[in-house]
């Protein structure tokens, strides 16, 4: 009897260590971008720009968020410039116009076209009548959840 109690309980812990492992539903919009390769150069923007504590609120936030390649593809400098403490406020600008107040998964946006209003003030354009795009940008990954809101990866950096 001792045997199957001990069998029992070694289980039923091993389990329960493999859901807590596997569980992803704590973490945050920055806690997922940063277990992404993908988006390094994003949490590292947003780290310069002082707005981690910003984005591991309550949200919910949607946030359109610019690949590694993404950033490369902006002229020679650029990012380098943006993350210069001088230039904090730009960069701050260019972020909050990734980030739109709301939960909006994809498929709210599929079949649909209209405009999101960003955290910086600014406007963007959703179409999602052939794939998705946000100011001509295309979502490549959707529906990237996080604890407070959904991340959607985007192919351009969107600039305002």
């Amino acid at each position: 009897m001792n045997r199957r109690f001990v069998l029992k309980s070694t289980v039923a812990a091993g389990l329960m260590a493999l859901v807590a492992g596997c569980s992803t539903g704590g973490d945050d919009i920055v806690d997922v971008a940063s277990s992404s390769d993908q988006f390094s150069t994003l949490v590292a923007a947003v780290s310069a720009a002082g707005l981690v504590e910003t984005l591991q609120g309550d949200g919910p936030f949607t946030v359109f968020a610019p690949t590694n390649e993404a950033f490369a593809a902006l002229p020679a400098g650029t990012v380098d410039d943006l993350l210069k403490p001088e230039n904090k406020d730009q960069l701050v600008s260019v972020l909050t116009y990734h980030v739109v107040p709301g939960n909006f998964p994809s498929s709210s946006l599929a079949g649909q076209k209209g405009s999101l209003t960003t955290a910086q003030g600014g406007s963007l354009t959703a179409d999602g009548t052939d794939g998705v795009k946000i100011n001509g940008a295309n979502v490549i990954s959707p529906d990237i959840t996080a604890s407070n809101g959904v991340i959607h990866a985007i192919d351009t950096v969107l600039l305002p």
